[in-house]
């Protein structure tokens, strides 16, 4: 279960039918029902984006091949999805309208920022797995792996700039400038027990909300809102991002392996300090001795070390506090979207923020 898992063959039936059994199993009808209600929004839109995606040019070079490795394997595809929202909201369509090409260039320019940000991740993490595949690095190198994070980006701004909605590429620059800056903190606090809940916030709003930030103001822009609500969508953007963070952070403690498309414990191998880490590093003094210990070990690490581990972030309350936490910038999300009009596309964007906190992927 995902918010969007794949959308290669169908944008919006197969994960979201999933996750709205789960939310009918759980007792949540209601968001079962406003999921079912954003496929259908949606359903038009996400396949031409992935169309656009797909049509994406590959020549066979080994670059070529590392980017579409990746792109193949589909995603959540969230952040192209915010763009059209924001698009659909500003520009009032709540039918099954196509996106002007100016939208859709934004909504698949976003995408493969994204993508070209884990192309480069997977390398400087020596990731052997993306999206339950073995990641592009191991079957074409990391030299290629990193030329196709280069030109994904490029192609990105290109297509940017193609759309000539005023400001985006601008924006996109700093985002992008943004999100270095967050990489570099992240890099240089690698391993290290002492990050500070401070620097973590900054590493996951440059590292993630950012692009979600950028994704909703663009969307607003291309539809045509004025500076002030865009903003207010960059807002909505912020939040939820930072709780798809924190629940990717969960997920890395008790998420399904097969689910995920990645191994458990990735985050603390890589030497990346997260949230539930940190809640209970700061609240109980056994857990801060286990995770010195686990980050001295690295890959070497016993199991039975990162069970102990485990068995205190629940004790602590920590993955509870980490959930919480998301639930409540997922919350802030949906308060962004107060002045904006009353319309389908508000409410989707509501059930994202909302199905964000739920997710299992």
């Amino acid at each position: 279960m995902s918010l969007l898992g794949a959308v290669v063959s169908d944008p919006s039936s197969d994960v979201l039918r999933t996750l709205r059994t789960v939310c009918d199993t759980r007792g949540l009808e209601d968001l079962g029902a406003r999921l079912g209600r954003l496929s259908e929004l949606v359903r038009w839109d996400l396949e031409e984006i992935a169309a656009a995606i797909d049509a994406v040019p590959n020549s066979g070079s080994w670059v070529q091949q590392s980017g579409h490795h990746l792109l193949r394997q589909g995603g959540k595809r969230l952040r192209p999805m915010c763009v059209a929202l924001a698009y659909r909201l500003a520009s009032e369509q709540d039918g099954p309208t196509v996106l002007t090409p100016a939208a859709r260039a934004l909504a698949v320019a976003v995408e493969l920022v994204h993508a070209a940000t884990l192309l480069h991740d997977d390398v400087v993490d020596l990731g052997d797995q993306r999206r339950g595949a073995p990641a592009a690095r191991l079957l074409f190198g990391n030299a290629a792996s990193i030329f196709a994070g280069d030109w994904l980006l490029v192609d990105a701004l290109k297509r940017v700039r193609s759309a000539e909605v005023d400001g985006t590429l601008e924006r996109l620059f700093d985002i992008i400038e943004e999100m270095i800056e967050a990489e570099s903190i992240q890099l240089e606090h690698r391993n290290r027990v002492d990050l500070s809940v401070a620097n973590y916030f900054k590493i996951v709003e440059g590292k993630t909300a950012a692009l979600f930030r950028w994704a909703t103001w663009a969307g607003a822009r291309a539809g045509g809102f004025d500076a002030g609500r865009s903003d207010a969508l960059e807002q909505y953007g912020l939040h939820l991002g930072v709780a798809f963070q924190l629940v990717d952070d969960l997920l890395d403690y008790t998420g399904d392996e097969e689910k995920t498309g990645k191994a458990l414990f990735a985050d603390l191998r890589e030497g990346k300090m997260t949230h539930p880490v940190l809640v209970a590093r700061d609240t109980d003094p056994e857990a801060a001795a286990l995770l010195t210990e686990l980050t001295e070990a690295g890959d070497s690490a016993d199991a039975a070390l990162r069970h102990a581990l485990l068995d205190r972030l629940r004790k602590t309350g920590a993955l509870d506090q980490t959930r919480a936490l998301a639930a409540e910038r997922a919350t802030r999300a949906v308060q962004a979207l107060a002045d904006m009009p009353d319309c389908a596309a508000r409410q989707a964007l509501h059930t994202v923020a909302l199905a964000t906190v739920e997710r299992e992927r």
